[in-house]
């Protein structure tokens, strides 16, 4: 089988201003690829370009509010003017929100239901199509552990992860047989920006205890990068970078009754408070 990603690719990005987006971009740079970067925080962009530059790539920032269907549908025009084609797609951006179903804002459900979740569904509607027409493409999924796992106080969040997982099974699906691949990405914590943006309505959920659990993680944002392209490469469907994650997912399809009940209350009192 052939690798799903071609040889110095061409290759779009949200939420390219930090974090696990940043180190996206500086991995795919050292194999030459050809970028647009886009974010809401275009400094952060920028500079992410420029480290790309440094790496002897190619970048592009385009400005770019996943949560807006007009902004994604321009950036796949400004991409393929810059790139003349796409061949692969991240949907990166993310935020998080925390708090009780019931007490959480609704304003933050539809803030967060807009990133999460419409802007990946916006990134597969733009540009997936040109992909299947030129039979070669892979797309990427950023999702997390939190659709299997389903820790309380955290729902909008497990909730749109869980969508960006589903989704993805079902491109899976509809994409058999046109050779163009899509990879869910579910990593357990680690260092990102998600913690400073992020919003909650619970003294138990904050970005000081978040951050605490993210620097526990062996396995950081370039590794995270770089198992996540191999995936792509090797046309894998799920990927789990942390073991933790796998151990999680195991137990979530092989005793979902167990977990649901036992494991993940003791999860959710081993969380610094």
């Amino acid at each position: 089988m052939r690798p799903m990603i071609p040889v110095e690719p061409r290759a779009v990005l949200t939420g390219a201003g930090g974090g696990l987006g940043r180190a996206f971009a500086v991995q795919l740079a050292t194999r030459g690829a050809k970028l647009v970067l886009s974010d809401v925080d275009l400094a952060g962009a920028e500079e992410t370009a420029r480290l790309v530059k440094a790496a002897g790539a190619d970048a592009h920032v385009v400005s770019c509010d996943v949560a807006k269907a007009s902004d994604v549908e321009k950036l796949h025009a400004e991409s393929k003017r810059l790139l003349g084609g796409v061949d692969l797609m991240i949907n990166n951006a993310g935020v998080a929100v925390g708090g009780p179903v019931g007490e959480i804002p609704l304003s933050d459900w539809d803030w967060i239901m807009g990133i999460n979740l419409w802007g990946v569904i916006y990134g597969c509607h733009y540009f997936l199509p040109e992909m299947k027409a030129r039979g070669v493409g892979h797309v990427l999924n950023v999702a997390s552990i939190a659709a299997f796992a389903c820790a309380g106080e955290m729902g909008p969040y497990n909730v749109t992860k869980a969508a960006v997982v589903a989704l993805s099974d079902t491109l899976a699906s509809e994409l058999a047989g046109t050779n163009v691949g899509v990879t869910v990405l579910c990593p357990f914590f680690f260092k990102t920006n998600i913690a400073k943006s992020s919003r909650s309505c619970s003294p138990n959920v904050s970005a000081n205890q978040i951050e605490k659990i993210m620097g526990r993680t062996k396995v950081q944002a370039s590794e995270v990068a770089q198992i996540a392209l191999t995936a792509c490469n090797r046309g894998d469907l799920y990927c789990f970078p942390h073991r933790e994650a796998k151990a999680i997912a195991f137990l979530k399809r092989s005793m979902p009754e167990t977990m649901a009940k036992r494991l993940n209350p003791r999860l959710a009192r081993s969380v610094p408070r």
